[in-house]
């Protein structure tokens, strides 16, 4: 039970302070010179400043924990994004590198947000911070790890790729071409993934990647710049690069005033899934005839891109050109995907 002298916990200052000093992240309260007016507890961990030191310097607070490059060249107030959201009047996140008062830097992400007053007028600035050095040590790590396997899986390509050699030697040049342009896609579909530490790959990137031998003035490309899943950016790799070398050995990039067109679009399902459709459509090249039986190419359309995600395939032999049309339901990221407005792009 309180005593008659024990404060109330419905005290606004009270009840403000303690959540202030139990919140795991870092709060900083800023006035509108820039100086720190209050740090939570969690703040003077991070930085290794207590409040009232901070106050007893009288600086802007980015002078004291934020001044210095980590390559040790100066680092002034008005270079900082954290400080922006004063004059801006809006709210700014990112990372940053902080200055522990023992001198070793350390990553932080942060929120700072203006605060106004009655008038809308912005009188100071409120700062969240955590440190992130963890997760950039944990990032490094495992972009290591799959630099060193994309290292290995690229020996092992190599390596078939050597053995298909000396297996076709002297006996099938033309089968041994179309293996190793195989498994050149398939590095390069390795490459693009690498970058991104195989959770996604843009759809632009998968597509240039697999279309690279072609003369820019021999295809457009066009459709909206998606993130897919890493699945479907090898199996669109390959499918594309069978396109290409049939273009290129019987359609319309077997002889010049030939073109393509590589188009896509994308929806979203109502179960929130991404519905791709991508166009292949050849002009200007000779006169198609359908083939009496199905090349592996066709073969891999078919059945790896298109049964494999719950899609459909459909390759026409029109005599004007060659079409093809695949439609899909891509496998979800574990983020949702951001579609951004159609556009052209020129190949390149």
């Amino acid at each position: 039970m309180p005593t008659s002298q024990s404060r109330p916990l419905d005290d606004t200052q009270r009840r403000l302070q303690a959540v202030l000093n139990n919140a795991s992240v870092s709060i900083f309260l800023m006035d509108d010179r820039q100086k720190c007016v209050f740090m939570n507890r969690a703040a003077e961990l991070l930085t290794g400043w207590t409040l009232d030191e901070v106050m007893e310097l009288d600086r802007p607070l980015h002078d004291i924990i934020h001044h210095t490059y980590p390559d040790g060249s100066p680092f002034p107030l008005h270079e900082c994004a954290i400080d922006r959201a004063f004059p801006e009047h809006n709210q700014t996140q990112g990372e940053e590198v902080f200055v522990h008062r023992d001198g070793h830097f350390y990553a932080v992400g942060f929120t700072a947000s203006p605060i106004r007053d009655e008038e809308s007028q912005t009188i100071g600035t409120i700062i969240e911070v955590r440190d992130v050095t963890e997760e950039k040590r944990a990032q490094e790590r495992q972009k290591l790890l799959v630099n060193e396997l994309n290292h290995r899986v690229k020996n092992t390509l190599a390596t078939v790729q050597s053995i298909a050699w000396q297996t076709f030697k002297g006996t099938d040049a033309e089968t041994f071409e179309r293996f190793s342009g195989r498994l050149t896609t398939l590095s390069r579909a390795h490459n693009v993934l690498t970058e991104t530490a195989w959770a996604r790959a843009p759809l632009r990137v998968v597509a240039d990647a697999a279309v690279d031998m072609v003369p820019t003035d021999r295809i457009s490309v066009t459709g909206p710049n998606i993130d897919i899943h890493p699945k479907a950016a090898v199996s669109l790799s390959m499918a594309l690069h069978e396109l290409v070398a049939n273009a290129q050995k019987f359609g319309a990039l077997s002889r010049e005033g030939g073109h393509v067109a590589l188009e896509w679009d994308a929806t979203q399902t109502q179960d929130e899934r991404t519905a791709l459709s991508l166009s292949w459509r050849e002009t200007g090249g000779p006169a198609v005839t359908e083939p009496t039986h199905k090349g592996f190419g066709l073969r891999l359309i078919e059945r790896q891109v298109a049964m494999e995600f719950g899609g459909s395939a459909q390759v026409q032999f029109a005599p004007e050109g060659l079409t093809c049309k695949i439609e899909m339901l891509l496998p979800k990221l574990p983020d949702p995907v951001a579609l951004e407005p159609q556009r052209d792009y020129a190949h390149g």
